[in-house]
């Protein structure tokens, strides 16, 4: 389905120039809104709607009421708590240190990037890659303009590269040993009651189920581990023979692979 681009509601100067910043990006034709909702608009034209606003942008696939758009999420309660010494489960089972470089196939809202990043500090890498083009768009724009208080988010935010490709692609042109850490999470095999705006991505993003071809791309590029969240449910974990961490009462689990 094709995607358009409008402006808010009460649309300005800043917000036109938003709309074009996000045309000459994507590709996609600027509508103007002419005081129509958005429902109206995905129903005009056949099409998703991308929404510049003045705060943020924001995705409405069509049939979808709640947008899609860029925030930290779970990333800022996780750093508190990293902050206040506790351990994170995902870092921990990545075993990610200062320096070290972190490829999410799977970058979305960015939440356990902004962890990564925050982890592997100013000397480390980390590269975001995702399939959709708007949610690419959204969560890169936002990495780089969302007001955070916590600095130390703003600057774990602010390193993190965005890649829009598709995953596979996107390993195939990395070197052998590139990367210490690959980590994939496929938005899960079963829905998880989760935040609106999970809802929202989970409607927005392009999904795929793990492959042969995926796994052995990500196990050729890493230098240390391979790491894979799904639902504890999923069968990922035995088809692929994944050392897996059961996590009591979670609805998700995490599996990898070692060098």
């Amino acid at each position: 389905m094709k995607t358009i681009i409008t402006t808010a509601g009460r649309p300005d100067e800043e917000t036109f120039l938003l709309a074009q910043e996000a045309s000459r990006t994507l590709g996609y034709p600027v509508i103007d809104r002419k005081k129509r909702s958005v429902r109206n608009m995905q129903l005009t034209y056949s099409a998703n709607v991308l929404v510049a606003g003045k705060k943020r942008y924001e995705y409405f696939v069509f049939g979808v009421v709640e947008p899609f758009f860029f925030h930290p999420n779970s990333a800022a309660f996780r750093l508190k708590r990293i902050l206040k010494g506790e351990t994170d489960p995902l870092m921990a089972i990545c075993g990610l240190k200062q320096g070290d470089s972190f490829l999410d196939c799977t970058l979305g809202l960015a939440s356990d990037s902004i962890v990564a990043s925050f982890i592997t500090g100013s000397e480390g890498l980390v590269e975001g890659v995702e399939a959709d083009p708007a949610v690419a768009f959204i969560t890169k724009k936002g990495l780089q303009a969302y007001e955070a208080k916590l600095p130390q988010l703003t600057e774990a935010m602010g390193r993190i590269r965005v890649i829009q490709e598709d995953a596979i692609q996107h390993l195939k042109r990395q070197p052998d040993r590139s990367w210490d850490i690959v980590y994939i999470d496929t938005m899960f095999s079963e829905p998880i009651e989760e935040s609106t705006n999970f809802s929202a991505l989970r409607m927005a993003g392009m999904h795929s189920q793990l492959t042969e071809e995926w796994m052995a791309e990500a196990f050729r590029v890493c230098r240390k581990r391979v790491v894979v969240k799904d639902h504890f449910d999923s069968d990922v974990f035995g088809k692929f023979h994944l050392n897996r961490l059961i996590r009591p009462n979670t609805k998700f689990h995490f599996g990898y692979i070692d060098k």
